[in-house]
């Protein structure tokens, strides 16, 4: 046979991949079509996390309650049912997760709340009204917060989660520290015991106030609960001012 010298500079190729069209010839030789690339995932890698924990976060405040699963978790996030494994080994770990960032939002609003505020007493007040209207308005969450629910998840003892859950109470402790070198408070700024006792009568009263309203409680004792907050506030740093 004849040897077939092909210029492949002048060969053309469809579209389509299917024709290869040489002047003056048309072979139908048929190419292997490429496969269409897989359309992009609605998030990027290293907004993952963030996306599982928005994701879990909104089905927690939707059925208010924390028994979904993960699979439900990678659903609403618009990613593959695997994917919540890359950053969370647990459904446990996720919740840790949840539980953290409340946290840090909570610290964040006690501290936009006192912004620039110089009297403690008010400050305190102030901090208190925050503290329990955030409980109002995210009460599955903050079940979860402070629950038991987390305790069985390694997670929950990592230093991640221990600076945000400590960051809430830093604020409280700041703010009576404050009021105590003012000479304010009764407690005694160079008497870490009696600080210690200070900051742990305004958190039980003010997470005692959430809870007992969540329980639906509190209407009780006073059928306007919205009030509460700020009344048991001024009576708590009432009880804390120096005599």
């Amino acid at each position: 046979m004849a040897a077939v010298n092909i210029n492949i500079d002048s060969a053309h190729i469809n579209g389509d991949n299917r024709l290869v069209e040489i002047p003056g010839k048309v072979s139908t030789l048929m190419s292997r079509k490429m496969p269409r690339p897989e359309a992009t995932r609605p998030y990027h890698h290293g907004d993952l996390r963030r996306s599982l924990i928005e994701a879990a976060s909104s089905l927690l405040s939707e059925g208010q309650h924390w028994d979904f699963s993960l699979r439900e978790v990678a659903r609403r996030a618009g990613v593959s049912h695997n994917a919540p494994y890359n950053h969370f080994a647990e459904k446990h770990d996720l919740l840790v997760a949840i539980a953290a960032a409340g946290f840090r939002e909570l610290r964040d609003r006690m501290e936009a709340a006192v912004q620039g505020m110089e009297d403690p007493k008010t400050a305190l007040i102030k901090t208190a009204v925050v503290y329990v209207t955030f409980g109002l308005e995210n009460p599955a969450r903050y079940r979860l917060m402070f629950g038991s629910a987390l305790r069985s998840s390694s997670a929950a003892s990592s230093e991640p989660f221990e600076v945000a859950r400590k960051g809430t109470r830093a604020v409280l402790d700041d703010i009576i520290s404050r009021g105590a070198r003012a000479g304010i408070f009764a407690a005694s700024p160079g008497k870490k015991e009696e600080l210690q006792v200070a900051v742990l009568a305004a958190w039980s009263t003010v997470h005692g106030l959430t809870m007992l309203t969540l329980d639906g409680l509190a209407e009780n004792v006073a059928p306007n609960v919205s009030k509460l907050p700020e009344k048991l506030a001024r009576a708590l740093a009432h009880g804390l001012l120096r005599k």
